[in-house]
């Protein structure tokens, strides 16, 4: 039994524990051990403090044995991205650039788990800033996919998508602003949902950021949504307290009115296998009674090119503040791609920034018809690990993310699900997108494709 422990799901370890046959001790045990066998090779983790991990398990089999569990997730291992603080840990946010002194106070994400009683084993892995979609970074080694190491597991969640497709646990929490939730979700076969602007209280807030779960289930992803959700008024975007059924998970998908979009618009054309994939999902929806009819695109490259100018800009302007010697070790792609904003004036960049308004208008107009809308999250599979994206080209940093990053700037949620696999073995995921605050109409609907998607492969065995 012992072999399988870190893979079991959140419902199962709260039934167990409560009927006293598993602790959260042999729970945590399994899930330290599996992280000591595949960490050679994976590189999810930083800051693991094994001792103190197994502290808060000692706590939640107490609470347990007493009747007095803080919540169905009081003893459940979970990963937190590492740009997420914790109290009395450094925040080095993927780069070897930034000074590591330590948080002064959990972030709303880790301060609602350490809440619920959840065991947060490690912070998770990210490349600098978490502006890129793979694991490359100037401070932690290279994170790679536990489906084939030689390639990445997206980004900038690397190290909780990774995790996640590896068994270390069954909660893992990230971070989006583009994608960096549902790419790596998609390319590790994982379920990961970037909710509506605000739903998850986060610090610090901005336009665009959410924070979100990655896990193996869709099931795990709502009980994390639970606890995640909770309010918070340090997050000064966050979206009034909402009482949502977040267990209530069954939908009939018939007469349901479901968009397909298979181009984007701009960036890389959508590879044949992940067409075929995505196509043959939305197939499946039609056989169940829904109704799926196309979606043009609705994203132009004018949108994308004033985005980067405003987001070259607003890094280029933080690495400048940085003295030289730090800024030196930024990631040279990251440094190339933001020094690109210097000849930039503040007519473009404002235009650039008038481009996020633009594309929110064009989805939410282009969703309006649909119940949801279903997509490829990526245009390709995952790539080779040590590149920083597909094109490996600064000037074009976001050529695999036009799928993805219009529901940020629409504040729309939406949510990869593994679809199925290419030849060679990769997943492809699935992007179901729905209205603005359907967060749960969202899951319920990959809840659903779950339940209609063909059975899955099983998980990577990883040998170090």
């Amino acid at each position: 039994m012992s072999s399988r422990l870190h893979e079991l799901g959140a419902a199962e370890l709260a039934a167990r524990y409560g009927r006293g046959e598993l602790s959260p001790l042999d729970v945590t045990r399994a899930v330290l051990e599996r992280i000591e066998r595949c960490e050679p090779v994976l590189h999810a983790t930083w800051a693991l403090d094994a001792e103190a991990a197994l502290a808060q398990a000692r706590a939640s089999e107490a609470r347990w044995r007493r009747g007095e569990p803080l919540s169905m997730l009081d003893g459940v291992p979970a990963t937190v991205k590492e740009n997420i603080a914790t109290a009395g840990l450094p925040v080095p946010l993927g780069t070897a650039a930034t000074e590591l002194v330590p948080a002064a106070e959990d972030a709303p994400p880790a301060a609602r788990l350490k809440e619920a009683g959840a065991v947060i084993v490690c912070k998770t892995t990210m490349p600098d800033y978490g502006m890129l979609s793979s694991g490359l970074s100037s401070f932690h080694a290279l994170a790679r996919n536990p489906w084939d190491p030689s390639k990445t597991p997206g980004g900038s969640s690397a190290g909780a998508a990774a995790a996640a497709a590896a068994g270390y646990g069954p909660l893992h929490v990230g971070t989006d602003i583009g994608g960096s939730i549902r790419l790596p979700a998609g390319w590790c076969g994982v379920a990961g949902l970037k909710p509506s602007l605000g739903r998850v209280p986060i610090k610090p807030p901005y336009a665009g950021r959410v924070a979100g779960p990655l896990t193996r289930t869709v099931d795990d992803a709502a009980r994390l949504m639970a606890v995640l959700s909770k309010p918070d008024p340090r997050d000064t975007m966050s979206l009034p307290p909402q009482t949502l059924e977040w267990l209530s998970l069954d939908v009939d998908v018939r007469g349901l009115k479901l968009g397909l979009q298979l181009d984007a618009g701009w960036g890389l054309p959508v590879e044949p296998e992940v067409r075929d994939v995505v196509t043959a999902a939305a197939r499946a929806f039609e056989r169940a009674g829904a109704i799926v009819e196309p979606v043009a695109p609705f994203c132009t490259r004018a949108m994308v090119e004033g985005l980067n100018d405003f987001w070259r800009m607003r890094s280029w302007l933080d690495l400048k503040a940085l003295p030289e010697a730090r800024r030196d070790k930024v990631l040279p792609y990251i440094r190339a791609w933001a020094e690109g904003a210097r000849g930039l004036d503040g007519e473009r960049v404002f235009a650039g920034y008038s481009q996020m308004g633009a594309m929110r208008e064009a989805a939410v107009a282009a969703c309006r018809p649909f119940d949801f809308v279903l997509s490829p999250v990526s245009p390709v599979p995952a790539f080779d690990a040590g590149l920083p994206s597909p094109v490996n080209d600064p000037e074009r940093p976001f050529e695999h993310i036009a799928f993805t990053v219009p529901y940020n700037f629409s504040e729309q949620p939406a949510v990869s699900v593994n679809a199925g696999y290419t030849a060679a073995g990769l997943p492809v995921g699935l992007q179901i997108a729905g209205a603005r605050f359907d967060d749960l109409g969202v899951l319920r609907l990959a809840r659903a494709w779950e339940h209609l998607r063909p059975p899955q492969r099983p998980w990577p065995a990883v040998a170090a």
